[in-house]
């Protein structure tokens, strides 16, 4: 299966040392990567269908020093679709007019919503006709944009409908807060004042975080499995929809 990196903080941060340990992964998992950035109301989307282990804008995006409140990273391992860029998470759409970003791990089998002219897929992966239709559901359920209380009651009310057709592990985010639901595996940890030394769990590197911190910065990671060694990942129970803001998890 993918495997799936999310980031939400209170301050523009660096999430370049867990990309790394992600593309790390790439080895079994070489079917793509992508990672979208939100700065304010902008994004910073790069996707590429050659692995993260090789390929050269994994490597110019790890040397460019972007820095992010929501960040959601996607490596592949293909189960529905080519292995193109057009089926290279993360996935983006407008809605509201705020752009969305989404990712998927899992496999949903016969699942084949009925999709309006403003929310269609454009490659054939399961999780790309998922959050078409999340964005579709969404739409209909809200004229305008509602408060992040609202959008995560109306979320919680949709995931079982995507859940019950297989395995669905998503990140999503407006660049407002981080919705993450897990089927199976997904972890999560919060880093705050005091910042110390962290390792890679698959890899022997290690970062002290409080050279690029403050006492008030709150971050919190978000994974497919723990990319740290000694740090208090928190797994997800199946079916758990968390959604996290300002570097908090706000329900």
């Amino acid at each position: 299966m993918c495997q799936l990196l999310g980031m939400n903080a209170n301050t523009p941060t660096d999430v370049m040392f867990s990309f790394t340990g992600l593309a790390n992964r790439a080895v079994e998992h070489k079917d793509g990567f992508g990672i979208a950035f939100f700065e304010g109301r902008g994004l910073r989307h790069f996707v590429d269908h050659h692995s993260a282990r090789s390929s050269p804008l994994a490597k110019l995006v790890q040397d460019y020093p972007i820095k992010s409140d929501n960040v959601i990273a996607h490596i592949r391992k293909a189960t529905q679709g080519l292995v193109s860029l057009e089926n290279t998470h993360p996935f983006q759409r407008e809605l509201w007019g705020r752009y969305w970003v989404f990712a998927h791990n899992g496999n949903l089998l016969d699942f084949q919503p009925r999709l309006h002219a403003a929310f269609r897929p454009v490659g054939q992966t399961d999780s790309e006709r998922a959050f078409c239709w999340l964005m579709q559901e969404l739409a209909k359920a809200h004229f305008d944009m509602p408060s992040i209380a609202e959008l995560s009651r109306t979320l919680a009310e949709l995931m079982p409908e995507l859940a019950r057709h297989g395995t669905f592990n998503m990140l999503l985010s407006n660049g407002q807060a981080l919705w993450a639901h897990a089927s199976t595996n997904l972890f999560y940890l919060q880093r705050r004042h005091p910042f110390g030394r962290v390792q890679l769990q698959d890899e022997d590197l290690s970062f002290d975080l409080a050279s690029q911190t403050t006492a008030q910065d709150r971050v919190v990671i978000i994974a497919t499995e723990p990319l740290t060694r000694d740090e208090p990942w928190t797994a997800f129970a199946s079916g758990d929809l968390k959604v996290f803001v300002g570097g908090e998890l706000a329900a």
